[in-house]
């Protein structure tokens, strides 16, 4: 099974905080600040789970925004830190065995790779996705990736 991973950045770490996604009451104004700002460039806006995300380079980094306003009392704009892994399917399962707070299995996407959402205390909540193999060239290279991985 390892030998079919795909380490992003050309690393050999499994774990990569890559992204905090948001909830943007007005996602055009939010754009425009972390851009003004924050010299952040939008490289896909898209649909996911049927609500547009904007993804979003900032250095190194990224934000990725979903067109909804913030939800909640008390939870404010953060819904979710992003955590790239590699070989997400073991990862669940040992998470899993562990009785960490796990509310779903493992969601596939289009173009391979998939992602679930874990508790973490305080009630963060943390995606932790792979992109998978047929991405879309562009969102393969925004997650570090290029052709020849593995």
């Amino acid at each position: 099974m390892s030998n079919e991973w795909q380490y992003p950045y050309g690393s050999n770490q499994r774990y990569h905080l890559q992204h905090v996604h948001i909830f943007a009451s007005n996602i055009n104004e939010t754009i425009d600040f972390y851009t003004r700002w924050f010299d952040g460039e939008v490289v896909w806006d898209g649909d996911v789970a049927g609500a547009r995300n904007v993804f979003m380079k900032i250095g190194i980094g990224a934000l990725h925004l979903y067109d909804q306003p913030p939800r909640g009392e008390g939870k404010n704009a953060v819904h979710h830190l992003g955590m790239q892994v590699v070989g997400i399917e073991e990862i669940y399962e040992r998470m899993k065995e562990a009785g960490l707070h796990i509310p779903n299995p493992i969601r596939k996407l289009g173009g391979g790779g998939g992602y679930f959402m874990l508790g973490a205390p305080d009630n963060v909540v943390i995606e932790m996705f792979e992109p998978g193999a047929t991405r879309d060239e562009v969102v393969r290279s925004y997650y570090g990736l290029t052709k020849k991985q593995g």
